[in-house]
């Protein structure tokens, strides 16, 4: 029967189990994933399994990197998202945060577009760093980006956002993230986009200051527009901006993306009500 081996299509006797492939063909893995999901060496294989083996330290090269990278995704969805180009307006605390988890997931190409550099205020939330601070935002997030995945694309435009350079930037993208901080700048970005590409899928973030309160966030979807948030809580004196809920709102705002591009995942609510009560 043929199973999918480290990217590989390979022939094994009926009935085998994951210990006789490890013993032919890499003895010295450590890590285990049928189908995206972490195995046993005793599990028998299926015709059509995914099996990635690993060896923990092993640094791979790039064209291994690339499948190591997806190992624990559902079967399928990796050769999706690589297919896609998702535009991120604004990379301060959501931009960053988006970017991140999307290179992560092994999305194929980033468009991001800031004009702002990297100061000591940004890092109670942003994706930057001590050492890059004066750099252009969108270089330095660049920079972050291909230490985690240098297979994913990236183009960087270091410019103020506009009516006029939005359609020209954004215009070949399959899905744009809203992830500015202003309210002028978010409602300038929905208008245009409503007038330039009416049809794309648009993300936006509204609502994430200060701390607590994680049930007020939510998505709530107008046509092709996706809002991230609790759609209240603004930046004010004694009411900042920090990490963990922008974080939580820029992430929502990622996963809302892949939704998009990849159909909504009905697999993960029967997998919870599946189990039984306190597995969770």
């Amino acid at each position: 029967m043929k199973i999918v081996l480290n990217e590989k299509e390979i022939e094994v006797e009926p009935g085998s189990k994951i210990e006789e492939v490890v013993e032919k063909f890499k003895p010295e893995a450590d890590i285990l994933i049928k189908n995206g999901y972490p195995a046993t060496p005793q599990e028998t294989l299926e015709p059509g399994n995914t099996l990635v083996l690993i060896k923990r330290g092993e640094k791979p090269n790039i064209s291994e990197l690339e499948f190591l990278l997806s190992a624990r995704h559902t079967p399928g969805v990796y050769e999706k998202l690589k297919k896609a180009t998702v535009g991120i307006a604004g990379c301060g605390g959501l931009g960053s945060c988006v970017a991140n988890a999307l290179a992560r997931v092994g999305i194929g190409c980033l468009i991001l577009a800031d004009f702002d550099v990297v100061e000591p205020s940004n890092l109670n939330r942003q994706q930057y760093f001590v050492d890059q601070i004066g750099m252009l935002k969108v270089e330095a997030l660049k920079e972050n980006l291909q230490r985690v995945n240098p297979v994913v694309k990236i183009k960087t435009f270091a410019c103020r956002l506009d009516k006029n350079n939005i359609p020209l930037l954004f215009g070949a993208t399959d899905v744009l993230v809203e992830a500015f901080d202003r309210a002028d700048q978010k409602y300038m970005l929905v208008e245009t986009a409503a007038t330039a590409f009416p049809s794309k899928p648009l993300v936006l973030g509204v609502g994430m200051a200060g701390y607590g309160a994680n049930h007020l966030i939510k998505v709530r979807q107008m046509g092709n527009w996706f809002i991230c948030g609790d759609e209240q809580s603004e930046a004010a004196p004694g009411h900042g901006l920090m990490a963990p809920r922008v974080g939580v709102v820029g992430h929502m705002q990622a996963n809302q993306v892949m939704e998009i591009i990849l159909g909504s995942d009905s697999g993960i609510v029967k997998s919870i009500v599946g189990k039984k009560d306190g597995a969770v």
